[in-house]
């Protein structure tokens, strides 16, 4: 059985990397990852379309020069998009943030495998929680850079704004607020540090414990080594 300290550090760290795969799977079933407003002018009048969306699905909202609502409706993300570009990079976000709940899943179970016992010190140590929550880390990091840049650059909202309205005409401008559920991934970020920094803590003092006992007899009393 694991000892007392060692229990309670992996249990800690089980938490964390749990916290980490609830978030997760926020993130990735919540449609509010950023909210647009796209501007186009028309012969006679402006238009502006109102989106909020996520990974999967969202809402848009057609409003004339006054802010009067003449359409509002839902749509899925890939089957609005023609552009290949944007539709290629919210697939491989998806596909980035799916990577990462499994890797969270791995982590969580390798630190309650270590809260309830003493596994052989492979890659089911403290190597393997480094490794897996800084792979956790890494694609959220890579997620969050990769959807701005999906919608400045490939006009992701332009896209789907489009494809809601067919009828749409010139683009004049965009406006973007990120929402929560782009911001929270932050926090995955921050869980999967914490629950590194936790082990690596255990680690440290274990190994210090170790070398400790590790002594060479040079180091000992005089008296002990004459007896």
């Amino acid at each position: 059985m694991p000892s007392r300290k060692k229990t309670g550090m992996f249990s800690a760290a089980f938490l964390t990397c749990l916290c980490s795969f609830v978030i997760i799977c926020v993130v990735l079933a919540t449609p509010h990852w950023v909210s647009s407003k796209v501007h186009f002018s028309g012969t006679n009048s402006s238009v502006t379309v109102s989106l909020t969306y996520g990974l999967f699905s969202g809402t848009c909202e057609q409003l004339v020069d006054a802010g009067l609502l003449v359409t509002e409706k839902s749509f899925q993300v890939a089957a609005n998009l023609s552009n290949t570009k944007a539709k290629s990079t919210i697939t491989a976000i998806i596909v980035i943030v799916v990577l990462s709940l499994l890797v969270s899943l791995l982590s969580s179970g390798f630190t309650c495998t270590h809260a309830v016992s003493n596994p052989y010190q492979t890659f089911l140590g403290p190597i393997g929680v480094y490794t897996w929550n800084s792979l956790c880390g890494i694609f959220t990091l890579i997620a969050m850079i990769l959807f701005p840049v999906n919608i400045e650059g490939n006009g992701l909202s332009i896209e789907l704004a489009r494809g809601c309205f067919s009828a749409l005409q010139k683009h004049v401008k965009s406006e973007h607020a990120y929402g929560y559920s782009y911001w929270i991934m932050l926090l995955i970020i921050f869980l999967n540090i914490a629950s590194i920094t936790i082990i690596y803590f255990y680690d440290h003092a274990r190994y210090s414990k170790k070398k400790e006992q590790e002594r060479p007899i040079e180091n000992a009393p005089k008296d002990v080594i004459l007896f």
